[in-house]
Protein backbone atom coordinates (compact mmCIF):
# COMPACT_ATOMS: atom_id res chain seq x y z
CA UNK A 1 0.00 0.00 0.00
CA UNK A 2 1.30 3.30 -0.76
CA UNK A 3 2.13 5.54 1.81
CA UNK A 4 0.97 8.64 -0.54
CA UNK A 5 -2.47 7.34 -1.11
CA UNK A 6 -5.08 9.46 0.95
CA UNK A 7 -6.90 8.88 4.82
CA UNK A 8 -10.59 8.60 4.52
CA UNK A 9 -12.70 10.15 6.98
CA UNK A 10 -16.22 10.09 7.43
CA UNK A 11 -19.48 11.03 9.06
CA UNK A 12 -22.97 10.82 9.15
CA UNK A 13 -22.82 14.38 7.69
CA UNK A 14 -21.26 17.53 8.30
CA UNK A 15 -19.95 16.92 11.82
CA UNK A 16 -16.89 14.91 11.28
CA UNK A 17 -15.50 18.10 9.50
CA UNK A 18 -14.49 19.05 13.40
CA UNK A 19 -11.84 15.97 12.71
CA UNK A 20 -11.00 16.38 9.40
CA UNK A 21 -10.01 20.04 10.22
CA UNK A 22 -7.90 18.75 12.92
CA UNK A 23 -6.50 16.05 10.83
CA UNK A 24 -5.60 18.68 8.60
CA UNK A 25 -4.03 20.87 11.05
CA UNK A 26 -1.46 18.30 12.48
CA UNK A 27 -0.84 16.38 9.26
CA UNK A 28 -0.80 18.99 6.25
CA UNK A 29 1.50 16.72 3.95
CA UNK A 30 -1.50 14.11 4.25
CA UNK A 31 -4.20 14.11 1.22
CA UNK A 32 -7.75 13.46 2.65
CA UNK A 33 -10.77 12.12 1.33
CA UNK A 34 -14.10 13.07 3.35
CA UNK A 35 -17.31 11.54 3.37
CA UNK A 36 -20.60 13.24 4.41
CA UNK A 37 -23.64 10.93 4.37
CA UNK A 38 -26.53 13.57 4.62
CA UNK A 39 -28.78 11.54 2.58
CA UNK A 40 -28.82 9.30 5.37
CA UNK A 41 -28.34 11.66 8.38
CA UNK A 42 -28.80 11.56 11.20
CA UNK A 43 -27.64 8.16 12.42
CA UNK A 44 -28.45 8.79 15.99
CA UNK A 45 -32.38 8.04 15.12
CA UNK A 46 -31.33 4.96 13.17
CA UNK A 47 -31.52 0.97 13.82
CA UNK A 48 -27.82 -0.24 14.89
CA UNK A 49 -28.39 -2.39 11.43
CA UNK A 50 -29.17 0.57 9.72
CA UNK A 51 -26.27 2.22 10.56
CA UNK A 52 -23.35 -0.90 9.97
CA UNK A 53 -25.13 -1.15 6.65
CA UNK A 54 -24.15 2.35 5.69
CA UNK A 55 -21.26 2.17 7.50
CA UNK A 56 -20.29 -0.64 5.11
CA UNK A 57 -21.19 1.14 1.97
CA UNK A 58 -18.97 4.22 2.84
CA UNK A 59 -15.98 2.17 3.93
CA UNK A 60 -16.47 0.48 0.98
CA UNK A 61 -16.87 3.34 -1.39
CA UNK A 62 -13.76 4.69 0.37
CA UNK A 63 -11.44 1.56 -0.38
CA UNK A 64 -12.84 2.34 -4.36
CA UNK A 65 -10.98 5.60 -3.85
CA UNK A 66 -7.91 3.50 -2.81
CA UNK A 67 -7.36 5.09 0.57
CA UNK A 68 -4.62 3.63 3.13
CA UNK A 69 -6.47 4.21 6.64
CA UNK A 70 -10.29 4.76 7.27
CA UNK A 71 -11.24 7.21 10.06
CA UNK A 72 -14.99 6.95 11.27
CA UNK A 73 -15.34 10.48 12.64
CA UNK A 74 -18.94 9.76 14.04
CA UNK A 75 -19.49 8.43 17.78
CA UNK A 76 -22.45 6.59 16.52
CA UNK A 77 -20.79 4.93 13.55
CA UNK A 78 -18.28 3.99 16.25
CA UNK A 79 -20.01 1.77 18.70
CA UNK A 80 -22.22 0.37 16.08
CA UNK A 81 -19.86 -0.71 13.40
CA UNK A 82 -16.33 -0.15 14.21
CA UNK A 83 -15.62 -3.50 15.04
CA UNK A 84 -17.16 -4.57 12.37
CA UNK A 85 -15.33 -2.40 10.12
CA UNK A 86 -11.98 -3.59 11.35
CA UNK A 87 -12.77 -7.49 11.26
CA UNK A 88 -13.55 -6.94 7.62
CA UNK A 89 -11.57 -4.38 6.00
CA UNK A 90 -7.97 -4.59 4.73
CA UNK A 91 -6.82 -1.48 6.10
CA UNK A 92 -6.59 0.08 9.49
CA UNK A 93 -9.67 1.34 10.68
CA UNK A 94 -9.63 4.63 13.53
CA UNK A 95 -12.73 5.12 15.75
CA UNK A 96 -13.80 7.89 18.03
CA UNK A 97 -14.90 7.44 21.43
CA UNK A 98 -16.43 10.20 24.24
CA UNK A 99 -14.04 11.27 26.28
CA UNK A 100 -14.90 9.42 29.36
CA UNK A 101 -11.40 7.90 30.88
CA UNK A 102 -10.04 12.03 30.55
CA UNK A 103 -13.23 13.71 31.71
CA UNK A 104 -13.11 11.26 34.90
CA UNK A 105 -9.37 12.05 35.73
CA UNK A 106 -10.27 15.95 35.80
CA UNK A 107 -13.93 16.71 37.39
CA UNK A 108 -13.86 18.15 40.83
CA UNK A 109 -17.19 17.45 41.86
CA UNK A 110 -17.17 13.80 41.13
CA UNK A 111 -19.74 13.90 38.31
CA UNK A 112 -19.38 14.44 34.50
CA UNK A 113 -22.01 14.98 31.64
CA UNK A 114 -21.80 13.17 28.27
CA UNK A 115 -24.19 14.29 25.28
CA UNK A 116 -24.58 11.86 22.09
CA UNK A 117 -27.12 11.04 19.99
CA UNK A 118 -29.72 8.33 21.22
CA UNK A 119 -27.71 5.49 19.74
CA UNK A 120 -25.07 5.93 21.11
CA UNK A 121 -26.08 6.99 24.97
CA UNK A 122 -27.99 3.93 24.32
CA UNK A 123 -24.90 1.55 23.18
CA UNK A 124 -23.54 -0.99 24.99
CA UNK A 125 -19.95 -0.01 24.19
CA UNK A 126 -20.73 3.35 25.61
CA UNK A 127 -21.94 1.44 29.21
CA UNK A 128 -18.75 -0.54 28.74
CA UNK A 129 -16.30 3.07 28.48
CA UNK A 130 -17.73 4.16 31.55
CA UNK A 131 -17.53 0.72 33.53
CA UNK A 132 -13.82 0.73 32.58
CA UNK A 133 -12.89 4.18 32.96
CA UNK A 134 -15.37 6.48 35.27
CA UNK A 135 -14.37 4.39 38.32
CA UNK A 136 -16.14 6.35 41.64
CA UNK A 137 -16.96 8.78 38.86
CA UNK A 138 -21.29 9.55 38.09
CA UNK A 139 -21.68 9.64 34.67
CA UNK A 140 -24.61 11.06 33.46
CA UNK A 141 -25.35 10.71 29.76
CA UNK A 142 -28.14 13.09 27.74
CA UNK A 143 -29.43 12.29 24.24
CA UNK A 144 -29.71 15.26 22.30
CA UNK A 145 -32.63 14.70 19.50
CA UNK A 146 -32.28 17.76 16.87
CA UNK A 147 -28.76 19.50 17.65
CA UNK A 148 -27.39 16.96 14.68
CA UNK A 149 -29.85 19.12 12.44
CA UNK A 150 -28.98 22.40 13.54
CA UNK A 151 -25.53 21.99 12.84
CA UNK A 152 -26.54 20.14 9.84
CA UNK A 153 -28.43 23.12 8.58
CA UNK A 154 -25.56 25.66 9.79
CA UNK A 155 -27.64 26.92 12.53
CA UNK A 156 -25.03 27.42 15.64
CA UNK A 157 -26.86 30.24 17.84
CA UNK A 158 -30.42 30.28 17.12
CA UNK A 159 -32.76 30.57 19.77
CA UNK A 160 -34.29 27.19 18.90
CA UNK A 161 -30.83 25.59 19.05
CA UNK A 162 -30.07 27.67 22.53
CA UNK A 163 -33.26 26.47 24.01
CA UNK A 164 -32.47 22.68 23.61
CA UNK A 165 -29.05 23.27 24.49
CA UNK A 166 -30.03 24.70 28.06
CA UNK A 167 -32.87 21.70 28.10
CA UNK A 168 -29.69 19.53 28.01
CA UNK A 169 -27.24 20.83 29.76
CA UNK A 170 -28.69 22.80 32.48
CA UNK A 171 -30.00 19.64 34.42
CA UNK A 172 -26.52 18.27 34.62
CA UNK A 173 -24.93 21.87 35.88
CA UNK A 174 -27.99 21.21 38.77
CA UNK A 175 -26.87 17.68 38.70
CA UNK A 176 -23.10 19.14 39.77
CA UNK A 177 -21.43 18.06 36.41
CA UNK A 178 -18.61 20.90 36.32
CA UNK A 179 -17.38 18.74 33.34
CA UNK A 180 -18.92 18.09 30.10
CA UNK A 181 -18.22 15.39 27.43
CA UNK A 182 -19.48 16.00 23.73
CA UNK A 183 -20.07 12.70 22.44
CA UNK A 184 -21.15 13.60 18.89
CA UNK A 185 -18.69 14.64 16.25
CA UNK A 186 -21.60 17.95 15.36
CA UNK A 187 -21.40 19.09 19.01
CA UNK A 188 -18.00 20.94 18.92
CA UNK A 189 -19.53 23.70 16.60
CA UNK A 190 -21.46 24.65 19.29
CA UNK A 191 -19.22 24.96 21.56
CA UNK A 192 -19.37 28.11 22.14
CA UNK A 193 -22.99 28.15 22.50
CA UNK A 194 -22.76 25.08 25.12
CA UNK A 195 -20.58 27.33 27.23
CA UNK A 196 -22.69 30.42 26.87
CA UNK A 197 -25.45 28.60 28.21
CA UNK A 198 -23.44 27.11 31.14
CA UNK A 199 -22.17 30.26 32.02
CA UNK A 200 -18.81 28.83 31.91
CA UNK A 201 -19.55 26.43 34.94
CA UNK A 202 -18.43 23.21 32.60
CA UNK A 203 -14.87 22.25 31.44
CA UNK A 204 -16.13 20.61 27.75
CA UNK A 205 -14.09 18.60 26.35
CA UNK A 206 -14.20 16.43 22.58
CA UNK A 207 -11.96 14.10 20.77
CA UNK A 208 -11.02 15.45 17.64
CA UNK A 209 -7.48 16.01 19.02
CA UNK A 210 -6.84 12.56 21.19
CA UNK A 211 -8.38 10.98 17.82
CA UNK A 212 -5.89 12.46 15.12
CA UNK A 213 -3.00 11.58 17.88
CA UNK A 214 -4.34 7.99 17.63
CA UNK A 215 -4.50 8.40 13.21
CA UNK A 216 -0.77 9.38 13.43
CA UNK A 217 0.37 5.62 15.62
CA UNK A 218 -1.32 4.37 13.44
CA UNK A 219 0.12 5.66 10.47
CA UNK A 220 3.66 5.10 12.29
CA UNK A 221 2.79 1.56 13.08
CA UNK A 222 2.12 0.68 9.70
CA UNK A 223 4.42 2.99 8.04
CA UNK A 224 1.48 4.83 6.11
CA UNK A 225 3.24 8.10 6.91
CA UNK A 226 3.08 10.68 3.52
CA UNK A 227 6.58 11.43 2.43
CA UNK A 228 5.47 14.35 0.48
CA UNK A 229 6.33 18.42 1.69
CA UNK A 230 3.92 19.80 -0.26
CA UNK A 231 0.43 19.76 1.53
CA UNK A 232 -2.01 17.46 0.58
CA UNK A 233 -4.95 17.25 -1.37
CA UNK A 234 -8.40 17.76 0.55
CA UNK A 235 -11.94 15.67 -1.45
CA UNK A 236 -15.41 16.04 -0.13
CA UNK A 237 -18.27 13.82 -1.45
CA UNK A 238 -21.64 14.70 0.11
CA UNK A 239 -24.59 12.79 -0.02
CA UNK A 240 -27.19 15.95 -0.58
CA UNK A 241 -26.41 18.78 -3.36
CA UNK A 242 -28.52 20.99 -2.08
CA UNK A 243 -27.57 24.92 -1.43
CA UNK A 244 -28.05 24.88 2.37
CA UNK A 245 -25.90 21.79 2.39
CA UNK A 246 -23.31 23.22 0.37
CA UNK A 247 -23.20 26.79 2.47
CA UNK A 248 -23.24 24.44 5.44
CA UNK A 249 -20.17 22.40 4.65
CA UNK A 250 -18.19 25.77 3.39
CA UNK A 251 -18.64 27.37 6.93
CA UNK A 252 -17.80 24.59 8.65
CA UNK A 253 -14.64 23.43 6.26
CA UNK A 254 -13.73 27.07 6.54
CA UNK A 255 -13.06 27.81 3.11
CA UNK A 256 -14.23 27.38 -0.37
CA UNK A 257 -15.01 23.51 -1.23
CA UNK A 258 -16.69 22.04 -4.38
CA UNK A 259 -17.68 18.44 -3.07
CA UNK A 260 -18.06 15.78 -5.93
CA UNK A 261 -21.92 13.51 -5.12
CA UNK A 262 -22.10 10.54 -3.44
CA UNK A 263 -23.69 7.54 -5.12
CA UNK A 264 -26.37 6.78 -2.65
Amino acid sequence: MAAEQAIGVFDSGLGGISVLREIHRLLPQESLIYVADSAHAPYGSKTSDYIRERSQYIAHFLLQQRVKVLVVACNTATVHAVDFLRETLPIPVVGIEPAVKPAARMTQTGVVGVLATQQTVNSPRLQQLIRDHAGAVQVLTQACPGLVEHVEAGDFSSTAVRQLLKHYTLPLLEAGADTLVLGCTHYPFLSELIHEVTHGRMTVLETSTPVTHQLMRVLERHALQATQTAGGDVTFFTGRQDEQHLLSLQVLWQRAVTPRELPC
